[in-house]
């Protein structure tokens, strides 16, 4: 039997065509899912915004039909409060958003709310996220592009990660492929009900995804069709549920350049895997590089340290006496960070005098040495260097 909060989130999941930030607020307010649902079906005046944002469908009375469909297909429903929502994840993202210091959600600002139910369909999503890296790119990608996102998802894969992404063609099918391939976990977000795929061809992978220890998730109800709005909306959800994303052949104004705005404006780290200076379709992910708002990686370390260094490894002594050995511009870098504060690239690039592009890659060595971590709110350091002798 249904309680009445799944009820009250299966029944808003219809009507709010989210992301929605007049439901944001009245939840962040303290009103549960519950109340918010009779209040939308009475048309209760202190709805506000979401009075009118639930007009056309407030009448809908098949949530049940709803939770009917999803579990039989194996999938279920789980909303703040749930003991499986990633609350962690969520909460820190659209956190973050909500402060207001990123540049990059100005044309996003209205989307930047958080999903108020989700379906699953597989494993625990909260066990899934907590350990993440999401991976996206081209729909028709290139040969290297294929092979560079094969290598990274098997690699990620092999070392702990669940591969996000958002089960389109392309880059997304191979990450999630060579995530299993490499008997890891995956997990797909769709813009589409999750008893469906889109593509059609996709849905044995789906399938796969769901059986083999991922899942696949989606904000919209069973029986959803993929819509254009909702693909930037699941673009989205794809940056918050992993601390960091790293684009294959992204090109200017693609989606996959979307969700590394999304990253950015979501405190996560938004990564870019190069690609031939002959290839187009790399453009983009190499002029957010050049532009300082992503960092290069090479390969699934890089990736594991932007993210937190998540073996929580010591850093790597190879100089004489165990100390770090550095180059003369990881020093200057590593110096130009304050001892207990956070910077921003660009900031430490220009406390360093070096070109911002130089700082970003010397801040990629220091955090794999485990001498920088890199935060929501910019670089610290998270070791120290001997002194100076004289």
């Amino acid at each position: 039997m249904s309680s009445p909060e799944e009820l009250a989130a299966a029944y808003l999941g219809h009507v709010v065509e989210g992301p929605s930030r007049a439901l944001q607020r009245h939840l962040d307010a303290g009103r549960d899912l519950v109340e918010i649902a009779e209040a939308v079906r009475r048309r209760a005046p202190w709805l506000g915004a979401l009075l009118s944002e639930t007009e056309a469908r407030h009448d809908y009375d098949a949530e049940r039909d709803d939770l009917a469909a999803a579990r039989a297909v194996g999938a279920r429903l789980i909303y703040p409060g749930h003991d499986e929502w990633p609350a962690a994840r969520l909460d820190q993202a659209f956190g973050f958003a909500a402060r207001g210091i990123s540049p990059h959600l100005r044309s996003y600002e209205e989307d930047a709310a958080a999903p108020h139910a989700l379906w699953v369909r597989g494993a625990r999503l909260d066990r899934l996220s907590a350990r993440s890296v999401a991976l996206v790119g081209a729909r028709r990608p290139g040969r290297y592009g294929n092979q560079a996102a094969a290598h990274l998802a098997r690699s990620l894969a092999a070392r702990g990660l669940a591969v996000v992404s958002g089960g389109a063609s392309g880059i997304d099918a191979i990450a999630h492929r060579s995530a299993l391939s490499a008997g890891g976990a995956t997990v797909a977000v769709l813009a589409c009900g999750v008893d469906r795929a889109h593509p059609a061809h996709h849905r044995r992978l789906l399938d796969e995804v769901a059986a083999r220890g991922g899942a696949v998730v989606s904000e919209y109800p069973p029986g959803s069709p993929p819509q254009r709005h909702r693909f930037l909306t699941r673009n989205r959800l794809i940056a918050a549920l992993a601390p960091g994303v790293v684009a294959v052949e992204a090109a200017p104004r693609s989606g996959a350049i979307n969700v590394l705005t999304w990253a950015a404006g979501l405190g996560r780290v938004p990564m870019v895997a190069p690609g031939p200076l002959t290839e187009p379709g790399f453009r983009g992910g190499h002029e957010k590089v050049a532009a300082g708002e992503a960092q290069l990686v090479v390969d699934a370390d890089d990736v594991r340290c932007l993210v937190g260094a998540i073996d929580g490894g010591a850093p790597v002594a190879d100089g004489p006496g165990g100390a770090p050995r550095l180059s003369r511009t990881e020093l200057r870098v590593f110096d130009a960070l304050h001892p207990t504060g956070r910077l921003g690239t660009r900031r430490v690039a220009a406390c360093a005098g070096l070109p911002e592009r130089l700082a970003a890659s010397a801040l990629v060595s220091l955090t794999r040495r485990g001498l920088v971590c890199p935060e929501p709110e910019g670089w610290r350091r998270a070791g120290a260097l001997p002194s100076l002798g004289r």
